[in-house]
């Protein structure tokens, strides 16, 4: 018998609507393969540090900036593990704190996973979205270069549609 392609996904949760997307596939696919399902949200200290360094940050600023993320961190997860318990689908959740790539790649290591899903580019022409596209391009680039499973960037137009039909 030929051992599954994946068993254990691990999916990369930023808040952005593709990150969302990405976790939505991940729960399709969970449902779909029983695979072990784990979402993880990483609060970027080591561009918090940078910051307080250039004193474009104080040290107030950054710690106080860093607990919002965390927070946020912890209602996105929340909001993933219940779009999973919609699907039947049992997640594991974890917020962990450092370089984004880096840490996607150690929890996929740690969680022996055989595919990292992250979302796709986001589509919008504010000046912020295009500094949090940059961002994530960077990260997205970093992981896909150096991640030790395959990596699947999730695209799907209509992942919306299809989870709710699922």
């Amino acid at each position: 018998m030929i051992k599954p392609l994946f068993q254990n996904i691990i999916v990369a949760v930023n808040g952005s609507e593709q990150s969302i997307h990405a976790a939505m596939y991940a729960i399709l696919m969970a449902k779909l393969y029983k695979c072990h399902l784990k979402i993880v949200y990483i609060v970027d200290t080591a561009t918090l540090k940078k910051l307080t360094l250039s004193k474009f940050f104080v040290s107030d600023e950054s710690a106080s900036y860093e607990k919002n993320l965390s927070e946020d961190g912890t209602r996105y997860l929340l909001y993933v593990a219940e779009l999973a318990k919609s699907k039947s689908v049992s997640v594991e959740t974890e917020l962990r704190k450092g370089a984004v790539w880096s840490e996607i790649i150690t929890a996929a290591d740690d969680f022996k996973a055989n595919l990292i899903l992250l979302g796709g580019k986001p589509h919008g022409n504010d000046i912020e979205g295009t500094l949090h596209h940059d961002a994530t391009s960077m990260a997205n680039s970093e992981i896909i270069g150096s991640a030790h499973c395959s990596v699947l960037v999730v695209r799907e137009p209509k992942i919306e549609q299809l989870f709710k039909l699922a």
